[in-house]
């Protein structure tokens, strides 16, 4: 890249500011997972079941709607639909707790299991593009960034 197309970038993100650049950056990362899934021959999967995949992946037994929101940090509707469409397609299936009838458990069915490799490596693919070969001190540096922003917003300073 040019020293010159360089700082048109630079001067392009200050207009645009954060927000913006992270808008477009989420973006960019879910067209590479689109692809790569389309390429797999994944079906039903969206970016967004991410981290709902990435939780259950880790887990032995069903864990509760509740419990998926707050692994999450989405809201309960927004889990509830996603949870509606993975079993849709197959990924989970979700029942009523046997000790307490108003808790909904989720669980990964066989098919869902089946996809934890290619998730994972989707995941590293996007990983290694995301940094490409910034420097470790970097990747610290922005990481901790980004969290400073992400505590901003929720706390309101």
């Amino acid at each position: 890249m040019s020293e010159l197309s360089y700082h048109s970038m630079i001067e392009e993100a200050q207009i645009k500011g954060i927000v913006g650049q992270i808008a477009r950056i989420r973006e960019q990362a879910n067209l590479f997972i689109e692809r790569e899934l389309a390429r797999l021959n994944i079906k039903g999967i969206l970016p967004a079941h991410g981290s709902i995949l990435y939780f259950l992946f880790k887990q032995n037994e069903p864990v509760a709607m509740k419990v998926l929101v707050e692994e999450t940090g989405r809201v309960k509707s927004t889990i509830t639909g996603m949870v509606n469409t993975l079993e849709q397609y197959g990924y989970v299936e979700k029942f009523q707790s046997s000790v307490d009838g108003r808790v909904m458990l989720v669980k990964l069915t066989d098919k869902g299991k089946s996809i934890e490799k290619p998730f994972l490596d989707i995941s590293e693919k996007l990983q290694n593009k995301v940094y490409g070969d910034m420097p470790q001190e970097d990747r610290e540096t922005l990481i901790r960034l980004l969290m400073q922003v992400c505590q901003n917003l929720e706390t309101g300073n």
